[in-house]
């Protein structure tokens, strides 16, 4: 049976691209969003929920389990970014930002993870920033989010080692999506410029790290931040 991979938010974007990608390498495809799908392939299937509704993620996984018998690679790519300062950010929007980066990825790591621990073997990947490294300004609260990721990330790759279960994060650079069209562009300007390699992210660029963590040949390497751009962690 092909490889089955399951990809948060790929009704457009980096996610939809990821999903197009694999469906290209013969993969099996899962995605979702809030949204519709806006991909159509009979080697992916879709389901419409939000990924912080926990009855919703425990109901889609174990239907997915059913139907292949398996998840390889669960991809995190499902994000919110908001450029707000601290005194004028509401709660609400603070917790949305929470419940789709944070509780997203956890709740998916949760139940994928036991599926994956039956068959002793699995690949996590999940989504960070170069905004927790450089400490962005008015990115407080998505950078925070981001940052439990990456502590969920480190702490879980120990956990779920003993499982044959790799659990790594790529921290993308600027790339040119719907996600960072919110975001002014003197700021994207500015933190190109803080980069190594002064240019704004492509998708070759992520899936290539995606592709070395989720290779067979990685299962030495969990735990782990790859920022994008030559950001130091």
């Amino acid at each position: 049976m092909s490889n089955v991979i399951l990809i948060t938010g790929t009704r457009k974007g980096i996610g939809k691209e990821l999903a197009q990608y694999y469906l290209k390498n013969s993969w099996n495809v899962i995605g979702c969003s809030r949204g519709e799908t806006t991909i159509s392939d009979k080697s992916y299937q879709h389901y419409q929920f939000d990924v912080s509704d926990e009855k919703s993620v425990i109901k889609i996984v174990r239907e997915v389990s059913r139907k292949f018998g398996k998840i390889d690679v669960l991809l995190n790519n499902a994000g919110i970014a908001s450029m707000n300062h601290l005194l004028l950010t509401p709660i609400d929007k603070a917790k949305d930002i929470f419940n789709t980066n944070f509780f997203g990825s956890f709740l998916l790591m949760r139940e994928v993870g036991k599926i994956m621990t039956k068959k002793k073997n699995g690949r996590i990947v999940n989504f960070t920033t170069v905004a927790v490294p450089l400490n962005l300004d008015g990115e407080a609260i998505y950078a925070a989010s981001k940052a439990a990721v990456e502590s969920l990330t480190k702490i879980s790759a120990k956990e779920l080692a003993p499982y044959g279960i790799t659990v790594n994060a790529v921290g993308p650079s600027p790339v040119k999506t719907d996600l960072i069209k919110v975001v002014p562009k003197d700021k994207i300007s500015d933190l190109v410029s803080k980069q190594a390699i002064k240019r704004l992210g492509e998708f070759n660029d992520v899936v290539n790290v995606i592709n070395f963590f989720i290779d067979k040949n990685s299962n030495f390497i969990t735990g782990q931040i790859i920022y994008l751009g030559g950001i130091s962690g």
